[in-house]
C-alpha cells in the first residue's frame, strides 16, 4: 500500500497488515516512525476495499515505547517566550493514536514481548487484542525521569483509572495474564501457531459482518465516552435506520433469516 523507513503497510484482498519494522530497537519508537503511523493508519481508513487491518511487531516485541537513545540526544532549551518545538513533535504521537482509535475499520493487534509506554498505548487503541503468553506491558516513563505522555487517555478508556493509577505510579511490569484480567486482551495463546490460528479466527469472523454497520457501531461506541447519551442516541437512531434503508440490510436480514450467508461474507 505504500513505502515507509520504519513500518511496513500491505494489504491482500480485505486485509491490511502494519507491521513495526525496527526489530534492532524492539521497534522503539521515533519522530519518524510516529509519522509514518499516522500516514498509514489514515491510509488505511480510506481505503474502501480494506476490511480489517492488523498490527504486529517485527522480531519478537511488538513496541518497547519511545527510543530512548533519541529521546536523550536533546536539542538546545528554546529562548524565554518560545514555544518549544518539541512539545509539538511529542503531541503529534497522540494525533497517531487519534487515528488509530478512529479507523472504521476493525483494528487487531497481536502482541507479543515488549508492549510498554507508546506500545502499550496503541494496544490499547486496537479492537482486538491478542496476546502471546511472552507479552509484557508497563508504564515504565518515570523510571527515566519522564511521563507516559501521549497515551493515558487511551490506556483509562481500555483497564480503567484504578489500574492505570496502580500501573502509572509503580512503574511495574505486568505479564499477559494479568493484562488478560484488566481487560488489555481477550485472547492469551501459548504457541505462534495458536497465536497465527486465533488471528485467522477473528478475521474470519469480522469478515461475515457487513462494512458499513461496523463501522457505523464503532463510531457510536467511540462517541459515548465523548458526547452525552442524548447526543449518542440520537445519532444511533439516525445511523439505524439509514442502515436500514440500504440493500445490504433487507440482504442481510433476509439471510439471517434463512440462515444462509449475504455476499460480504464472500469477501
Amino acid at each position: 500500500m505504500a513505502d515507509y523507513s520504519n513500518i511496513t503497510l500491505t494489504r491482500e484482498g480485505a486485509v491490511a497488515r502494519l507491521v513495526l519494522n525496527r526489530p534492532e530497537r524492539r521497534n522503539a519508537l521515533t519522530q519518524a516512525m510516529m509519522l509514518e503511523l499516522e500516514d498509514a493508519f489514515k491510509r488505511v481508513a480510506s481505503d474502501g476495499e480494506c476490511r480489517v487491518l492488523v498490527l504486529r511487531g517485527a522480531g519478537g516485541h511488538f513496541s518497547a515505547g519511545g527510543d530512548l537513545a533519541v529521546m536523550a540526544d536533546m536539542p538546545p532549551e528554546p529562548a524565554d517566550g518560545v514555544v518549544d518545538p518539541l512539545v509539538a513533535s511529542y503531541r503529534q504521537f497522540g494525533d497517531a493514536l487519534l487515528a488509530l482509535n478512529r479507523v472504521p475499520q476493525p483494528t487487531v493487534s497481536v502482541v507479543e514481548g515488549s508492549a510498554v509506554g507508546g506500545g502499550f498505548g496503541m494496544v490499547c487503541c486496537s479492537d482486538v487484542v491478542i496476546l502471546h503468553e511472552s507479552a509484557r506491558f508497563g508504564l515504565p516513563e518515570p523510571k527515566a525521569g519522564f511521563i507516559p505522555s501521549q497515551i493515558l487517555p487511551f490506556i483509562v478508556r481500555r483497564i480503567g483509572e484504578g489500574p492505570t493509577r496502580d500501573l502509572a505510579l509503580t512503574a511495574r511490569v505486568i505479564d499477559a495474564a494479568e493484562a488478560h484480567r484488566l481487560g488489555v486482551g481477550r485472547h492469551v495463546c501459548t504457541t505462534t501457531a495458536d497465536l497465527n490460528r486465533t488471528l485467522k479466527g477473528v478475521i474470519e469472523d469480522t469478515l461475515k459482518l457487513e462494512p458499513q454497520a461496523l463501522a457505523a457501531v464503532k463510531r457510536l461506541v467511540l462517541s459515548t465516552a465523548a458526547s452525552d447519551d442524548r447526543s449518542v442516541l440520537d445519532d444511533a437512531a439516525h445511523s439505524l435506520v439509514a442502515l436500514l434503508r440500504r440493500p445490504q440490510a433487507s440482504e442481510g436480514i433476509e439471510a439471517f433469516m434463512r440462515k444462509t450467508a449475504p455476499s460480504w461474507t464472500k469477501g
